[in-house]
């Protein structure tokens, strides 16, 4: 009975999350959903999303590390000139939920102004690396000026599985306002995180299916921002270390 009522607190408190709570999904009554992609930009994979998306007429928000930022500017622009947002993922790949308040707030203040200054734009949300925030470094990205934004149904593609296991994955949790968690690249060891054996997966390929399979339900591909436009922001407890 215990596990039980623990898990039940656990999923209350992942959409009731008021002053402490991240965006886990968008409350609307519009047929949409919220795709997002992490780890980029990368000039193998974000191009070939970016004309999967034109040919979809879908939006998404990009979720980009600032070592690859500087390094590939002009997909930044190619972003932005398509329609779709850019977001913060951090400076790198390091998770941040063991770092102090201040090392957090000063270098996600930092990455947001460079960032804001390389893609011309103004940057809201922030996604920690991993998913991973502790209590201290919540606030501190709220002191930095970001809102920290997670998610849902994920992709499954910075593991191995089938193409079949993805679209399955992707679909847990399928709904209007459903927060997507997907990725346009693989952060490796240069960009400071855990492992450097990227998935075997035709990203562009996976997010043809992926929207296709939304639309079966009859949700279409939006950005956070332009879901919100019409929504509201659903908050929930969400820290781990």
């Amino acid at each position: 009975m215990r596990t039980r009522v623990s898990a039940a607190a656990k999923r209350w408190l992942r959409s009731h999350g008021g002053p402490l709570g991240s965006i886990v999904r968008v409350r609307t009554a519009r047929p949409e959903f919220v795709l997002t992609y992490d780890d980029g930009p990368d000039p193998t994979h974000t191009e070939r999303i970016l004309d999967v998306l034109r040919e979809q007429s879908a939006t998404a928000t990009f979720f980009v590390l600032m070592n690859r930022a500087r390094a590939h500017r002009s997909l930044l622009a190619e972003i932005v000139g398509g329609g779709h947002e850019v977001a913060l993922h951090g400076p790198d790949h390091r998770p941040i939920s063991r770092l102090g308040y201040r090392a957090v707030r000063e270098r996600t203040a930092a990455a947001k102004a460079e960032l804001e200054d390389l893609a011309e734009v103004a940057v809201r949300w922030y996604r920690p690396p991993y998913g991973l925030q502790s209590l201290s470094s919540f606030r501190a990205v709220k002191a930095a000026g970001v809102e920290p934004v997670l998610w849902g149904p994920t992709a499954w593609d910075s593991r191995e599985a089938t193409t079949e296991q993805r679209i399955a994955r992707s679909l847990r949790g399928a709904e209007a306002g459903a927060i997507l968690l997907s990725h346009d690249s693989y952060a490796g060891f240069a960009d400071g995180g855990r492992s450097d054996s990227p998935p075997t997966v035709d990203r562009p390929e996976l997010a043809t299916r992926i929207i296709e399979a939304y639309r079966e339900r009859g949700l279409e591909a939006r950005s956070l921002s332009r879901a919100l436009a019409s929504g509201t922001p659903v908050k929930g407890i969400w820290f781990k270390k």
